[in-house]
């Protein structure tokens, strides 16, 4: 699939993710890392610090092993066992890495929206197109890194901010046509386009909705531009 010409950033962000890699930390021996850069425990073990991937790196018996870090979050849900528990920290990895790339792109997506109110179809299409390219060009390299995991969060931060599930936005920009051949993609992938963000029934979308609180508090992440406007309905 040619990513550079998926009709805009947030649905080239989708189309990255649903094909992407899978979920995995990279680590390397230690002696690959620069001397420089390690650092010491306090149980003076010597390890590397990943600020990429907010992971520790120490080696035991020539084999790299991964610590991950735990953030200190407020607004924790209840935790049903200690899996429970690992996947929302999980998802708070996966959030911390994606969110730049989310608010970048609500941007990009507010100004076509702004661009096209006033242009008739043909124009729309001609628009579409150049900026397709230019998104393509521009964040590419970045989107080929996200992980499955990313990509999901991705569309449901976008899905919080726009009200607007990932069908309705392919619909919007591409037509009805495309948006159905990209939810049978979706589905292939297991994932469903109509997917809607709802932290009362979906136990992903509660953690996503706890963290995204937490970060906000705790200074860890900035709200993004009418971050308050979106309303919890029971």
């Amino acid at each position: 699939m040619n990513f550079s010409k998926i009709i805009c950033l947030f649905i080239f962000f989708f189309g990255v993710s649903v094909f992407g890699q899978k979920d995995s930390v990279e680590a390397k021996p230690l002696d690959q890392y620069p001397a420089g850069s390690l650092k010491v425990d306090e149980f003076g073990n010597r390890y590397y610090y990943d600020e990429q991937q907010k992971v520790k790196i120490y080696e035991v018996n020539g084999e790299p092993v991964v610590v991950l870090d735990e953030l200190v979050l407020i607004n924790k849900p209840k935790f049903n066992n200690q899996l429970d528990k690992n996947y929302y920290y999980f998802l708070n990895k996966k959030l911390y890495r994606v969110y730049p790339l989310f608010v970048a792109a609500l941007q990009q997506y507010r100004d076509i929206q702004k661009d096209m109110d006033d242009m008739d179809s043909k124009a729309k299409r001609k628009f579409v197109r150049e900026r397709q390219n230019m998104l393509a060009d521009q964040y590419e390299k970045q989107l080929r890194d996200l992980t499955t995991t990313e990509g999901q969060v991705f569309a449901k931060l976008m899905n919080r901010a726009t009200g607007k599930n990932v069908y309705e936005i392919i619909k919007e920009l591409r037509g009805g046509w495309s948006a159905f051949w990209w939810n049978v993609k979706g589905k292939m992938a297991d994932i469903d386009l109509k997917d809607q963000y709802d932290p009362h029934k979906n136990r992903t979308d509660e953690f996503v909705e706890s963290l995204l609180q937490s970060n906000w508090n705790s200074g860890y992440l900035q709200p993004y531009p009418g971050a308050n406007d979106f309303k919890i309905k029971k």
